[in-house]
């Protein structure tokens, strides 16, 4: 007998035998029937093939027992046909309120592990654009200005514990991101501080922080659903989103990855928060009780410190801050309402929560006040938000205890919302207009056509496409899922489901407004869609219901069952373990419709990491003008690398280490690409421009564009050589060229008469001649300036010139 198998494990074996049969509930029913009638039974009891009551046998859900047959585990049958929760020993814990740290099965590890790994392997596809060479070429133009810090942070600190650097940030690193800019410098000095740890920051952080990310999300999906198995796809949908493994790969060094991670730290305390006090009012059926218990319990205050720290983090780690803060002020006011109606004291249930916003509040004005990060009102609107709460949590306390209709507290927390505005404009008239500025820029602004600052449901791609492209099918998945959490939190007390909901339509309204917070979007979306996925596999009997589901069809209730030791809200020990159908017809379906779901972002996911990263012949160039900057002496500005803004500080991080800026190529190529005379520009770069890189691009007008990037600047074909323009590097797709003043060649001749010159070059393995045409002036003299070394034919004569005259500007006479 002390060999049987105990309740837990006959659960599971029974979950999987209903899986395998499709009568398998009726089956167990019949079971559990007989062996309440009788003590021991034989085959002959059971209306049953011989060949089913095998499979009952081999996976000891019925033992032998004197000659007869018994069910094994009455409790374990029992609990996989209802869903039901069960401990080993069989028995509820209903009375236990101890919460633990996550604690998962081979299976579910396994089954995490499987996530991780396709979330490593997602934001790796672009490994070999980024290691090339012994160099880190990172991806886009953006990672770039982040590199660009880190090393100057290194270049000023003397290690890991120079807690100095973090209150003398240098101007440009202190005013917008400055917790990314310290984080980054920070874990560089831990791997040593030289130009290897910047490179491998700059490469591998992204990553890292992501696989963090996806761990937390795991976590996120557990605490809410008490599911592994969403908590499993959950994390496999992140991985598969395009837009996040676009902004969080290899080689992509952002102020993003900072603030995903603590943003999804920041949903997780307060998902852990929302649940602990929860589950215990349904375990302990006494609102009074389960707050006092929520209160004295340790982990509460670790998932307070936790949001303390997270939500200053965030703020601190990118400029558009402050919009961290919109969905957590909304979520509190509709937290308390929720409250409020189901009768418990908002005062009490949100204390520990107000707390972790008055931490929050501390350290913003700590971080700004006495470090000087960021601008003022990334200090001052933390503390409105809190001072906000406590009056939205004292609002919802009278209420309360004058059991008031809710609908009045909603009118009364909107305007207290417009009050919390008006009076900051009020008090502080200068943080209110930077604000507004902040806000401007961050949704409003025009920039040089960046496709990330177009909405999410772009018309170009038939509105409804562009979320499969940036997020994935899974998104529409997670759109219905969030019409049922609304509905759920709306009739029910669902704190963690108004949370997930509260999160994703606000992120929504940002996404649709600018594509580029599709990210954010993407994380709470990643838990809704997990969740709708598992329903959708259970729907097609695939799979077991989700448990919320289960739990509303056998308790008429979702938070009924949270009375066992399984149902914790941070992820404890789950009966919910992931479990493989017998059936290969069955796993191949199972598997199709994955794929189905997800396969689109399989082909998404390469291709738009495919668009940000440098092609072989940008990179040759880069290294083409590197060497020829080193050979020529030439010291910044002179070296400057004037291109196309979205690769300018990728050119200028190689050739001239200044890659913190691109506004000047912003504002000059593309005058300059369209202009008849490149010549002409020479003095209006008034020796700021040392290089220019071109790209292919459509178009047939004569301008630099196709003088320089189609003819080289040779001339020819009735055309003339340009003057200051010197091909260093010629490929199809990207053409670099020297900005020189050129060798004027200077001789006589008749008046009138007009002189060819040429000259053979060879650059790239591209032979071509270069060609220029001079009239002779009136005084029977002629200078022409030519940007090429070499020998140059004139008529009859040939002349020498040098390196050094062309770089030099000097002149070369024919006598």
């Amino acid at each position: 007998m002390a060999d049987e198998p105990d309740a837990a494990t006959v659960a599971d074996a029974a979950v999987a035998f209903c899986e395998d049969f499709d009568s398998g509930e009726d089956v167990l029913e019949a079971i559990l029937e007989v062996d309440a009638e009788h003590e021991t039974w034989t085959f002959d009891d059971l209306n049953l093939d011989s060949g089913t009551f095998g499979e009952l046998v081999s996976r000891d859900i019925v033992v032998k027992d004197a000659g007869e047959y018994r069910a094994a585990n009455r409790d374990g049958i029992r609990a996989a046909i209802t869903g039901a929760e069960v401990t080993a020993e069989g028995t509820s814990s209903s009375g236990s309120t101890q919460l633990r740290l996550p604690s998962i099965d081979v299976r579910t590890a396994a089954g995490l592990a499987g996530a991780l790994v396709v979330l490593l392997v997602m934001r790796l596809l672009t490994y070999q654009s980024v290691f090339r060479d012994d160099q880190v070429v990172l991806r886009g133009n953006d990672p770039y200005y982040y590199r660009y810090w880190v090393e100057q942070l290194l270049a000023e600190s003397n290690g890991p514990t120079d807690w100095s650097m973090l209150s003398s940030l240098p101007p440009g690193a202190v005013e917008r991101r400055p917790l990314t800019h310290a984080g980054n410098w920070f874990f560089a000095e831990l791997l040593g501080g030289d130009q290897w740890a910047a490179d491998m920051v700059a490469a591998w952080l992204p990553v890292v922080a992501t696989l963090a990310l996806g761990i937390v999300i795991y976590w996120i999906a557990v605490t809410v659903t008490d599911d592994v198995r969403v908590g499993i796809a959950s994390t496999l949908l992140l991985a598969l989103t395009p837009v996040h493994a676009v902004y969080t790969g290899v080689g992509f060094l952002e102020h993003r990855l900072h603030q995903y991670f603590w943003l999804g730290v920041t949903l997780l305390a307060l998902a852990w928060l929302a649940v602990a006090l929860q589950r215990r009012q349904a375990l302990t059926g006494s609102p009074e009780t389960a707050i006092r218990q929520y209160l004295v319990d340790p982990w509460t205050w670790v998932a307070v410190v936790t949001l303390g720290i997270a939500l200053p983090f965030s703020v601190f780690s990118w400029g558009g801050s402050i919009m961290m803060l919109i969905p957590l002020s909304a979520y509190i006011g509709l937290k308390v309402i929720l409250d409020t109606r189901a009768g418990i004291s908002p005062i009490r249930a949100n204390l520990p929560l107000v707390s972790g916003v008055a931490l929050s509040a501390a350290l913003s004005l700590l971080l700004h006040y006495r470090l000087g990060w960021h601008e003022a009102f990334a200090g001052l609107v933390p503390v409105v938000v809190f001072v906000g709460s406590l009056i939205v949590v004292g609002l919802g306390e009278l209420w309360h205890r004058r059991a008031w209709p809710v609908s009045g507290l909603v009118a009364l927390e909107a305007g207290t919302a417009v009050f919390g505005l008006v009076a900051l404009r009020s008090l502080r008239p200068d943080e209110w207009s930077r604000l507004l500025e902040r806000a401007d820029d961050l949704f409003f602004r025009e920039h040089y056509g960046a496709t990330e600052l177009g909405s999410l449901f772009s018309t170009e791609n038939a509105i409804i496409l562009e979320p499969i492209a940036q997020i994935g099918a899974h998104f529409y998945i997670a759109l219905a899922v969030l019409g049922w959490a609304c509905w759920l939190a709306y009739r029910r007390y669902e704190p963690a489901w108004l949370l997930l909901a509260t999160y994703t339509g606000i992120w929504l309204v940002f996404a649709t407004l600018q594509m580029r917070f599709a990210a954010q979007l993407a994380i709470p979306v990643s838990i809704l869609g997990g969740f709708g996925l598992v329903y959708l596999l259970a729907w097609i009997d695939l799979a077991r219901l989700p448990k919320s589901f289960r739990e509303t069809e056998t308790t008429q209730g979702p938070t009924s069952d949270a009375g066992n030791s399984n149902a914790v809200p941070n992820g404890g020990r789950h009966s919910e373990s992931i479990l493989i159908p017998h059936d290969w017809r069955k796993l191949f379906t199972l598997i199709w419709i994955v794929l189905l779901v997800c396969g689109l972002n399989l082909i998404f996911v390469p291709s738009l990491a495919a668009q940000t990263t440098y092609s072989e012949s940008q990179f040759a160039a880069a290294m083409e003008i590197e060497g020829h900057e080193v050979d020529t002496d030439r010291e910044f500005p002179e070296n400057f690398v004037l291109s196309s803004w979205g690769d300018n500080r990728m050119y200028n991080y190689f050739v001239t280490g200044e890659s913190r800026s691109y506004s000047y190529a912003a504002n000059t190529f593309g005058d300059f690409r369209t202009s008849t005379d490149p010549d002409s520009w020479y003095d209006e770069f008034e020796g700021r421009v040392g290089y220019v890189v071109m790209q292919d691009a459509p178009g047939t007008q004569v301008n630099a564009q196709t003088q320089l990037h189609e003819n080289y600047g040779a001339g020819g074909n009735e055309s003339d050589g340009l003057a200051h323009y010197q091909a260093i590097y010629l490929d199809e797709e990207a053409s670099a060229f020297a900005v020189v003043p050129g060798a004027t060649i200077t001789g006589s001749g008749e008046a009138g008469e007009e002189l060819s010159l040429e000259t053979e070059v060879s650059v790239s393995d591209e032979a071509f001649t270069y060609e220029r045409t001079v009239t002779v002036d009136e005084d029977g003299s002629f200078a022409v300036t030519v940007p090429y070394p070499g020998e140059y034919t004139i008529g009859d004569s040939d002349l020498e010139v040098s390196m050094d005259d062309v770089e030099n500007g000097e002149s070369v006479s024919m006598s």
